[in-house]
């Protein structure tokens, strides 16, 4: 794929939830969730070949309702879960399920992206989180190093530990109340520092948290003109953040000063602890700056979510309201001079 040229996906209905498939680190595969009130909705399963500049896909059906959010497993890579909505009686009903994907849908069996006659395939449920204690949930995201058997849950205020082996076990690990002032949108764990929690919302920022203390954000930007619906850290580099909002544009930051290490290779603690040793005149005088990398503004409709690839920590997608998945790549420069 030529440097910094997007490549756009159109989906026939209107979308607002996509997640890579987790445990897949060979393929670039994303998974796109449609909200149609008139038809049956939809799981599209995109493949990306980043040689030959050509996308793939296969569809699963979604019965049940409009899909708000969706996420998988990072063990098992046949299996996801969902939020969505459910018409009943005279309201609906927000709800989440952890499904997996059929057998017979072997990886790498795809059809065109412009064949309408593809063959569409339905989820196996697995269980539903019954979340009515705590309110409405607006995400479920697995335990980010785990066996793929916890997941965690936001409902309004609250944040829920699942134990997917007792369908009754969950747990409030911590509450952050009025995160963003009305509605927390979205939130993400540093892949290097499970402490740090991020999140995104209604007040149109973007706060960064330390759980071990969360009276107050440790970092907040404000460079999203509306609300910011999605926010995600780069899993190999955490001083790469991706946020996307309702006015329309995909904001890439440099979150360097509270990342593992500036640029260039991750290390663990006791590289940390003899960096701390060094004599004074061995470290940098100037302390690390946060800042804008890029803003990407490919799409024409809010922003509702952006993913790092799990194959490729170099590139992402993003997803509009009208169905427009575009996949773009970090700078090649910015690249560059993190590996070197």
């Amino acid at each position: 794929m030529e440097d910094d040229a997007p490549v756009i996906y159109g989906l026939e209905f209107q979308a607002r939830a996509l997640t890579p498939q987790t445990a897949e680190t060979d393929a670039i595969r994303f998974l796109v969730g449609t909200q149609s009130l008139k038809y049956d909705n939809q799981i599209h399963i995109i493949d990306f070949d980043d040689e030959n500049n050509i996308l793939n896909k296969n569809v699963l059906l979604h019965q049940v309702g409009e899909i708000w959010h969706i996420s998988t497993s990072p063990a098992d890579r046949g299996v996801l879960a969902t939020c969505y909505n459910k018409p009943s009686d005279s309201k609906v009903l927000t709800c989440a399920a952890v499904w997996r994907m059929p057998k017979e849908l072997e990886p790498g069996s795809h059809e065109s992206p412009d064949d309408s006659s593809s063959t569409a395939h339905s989820l196996e449920l697995l269980c539903h989180l019954d979340h009515t204690a705590h309110g409405s949930t607006a995400c479920v995201m697995w335990e980010p190093t785990g066996d793929g058997k916890k997941v965690i849950s936001l409902a309004d205020n609250h944040i829920l530990l699942w134990d997917l082996q007792e369908s009754s076990g969950r747990a409030v690990i911590y509450c952050i109340e009025n995160a963003h002032g009305q509605l927390v949108r979205d939130l993400d764990f540093n892949p290097n520092k499970q402490y740090y929690l991020a999140s995104c919302g209604d007040d149109c920022k973007v706060k960064f948290w330390d759980t071990r203390n969360v009276t107050e954000p440790v970092k907040t930007l404000e460079e999203h003109s509306h609300w910011v619906w999605s926010i995600r850290y780069n899993h190999s580099h955490d001083q790469l953040v991706l946020t996307g909002s309702s006015d329309s544009r995909v904001i890439l930051s440099n979150m360097v000063s509270i990342s593992s290490e500036p640029f260039g290779h991750l290390v663990d603690d006791d590289d940390l602890s003899d960096q701390e040793e060094r004599r004074p005149e061995e470290k940098s005088q100037e302390p690390p700056q946060d800042s804008v990398i890029a803003t990407y503004e490919e799409h024409e409709d809010s922003v509702y979510a952006v993913d790092w690839s799990s194959a490729d920590p170099w590139l992402f997608a993003s997803l509009s309201y009208d169905g427009r998945l575009v996949i773009n790549r970090v700078p090649r420069a910015l690249k560059y001079h993190i590996l070197l």
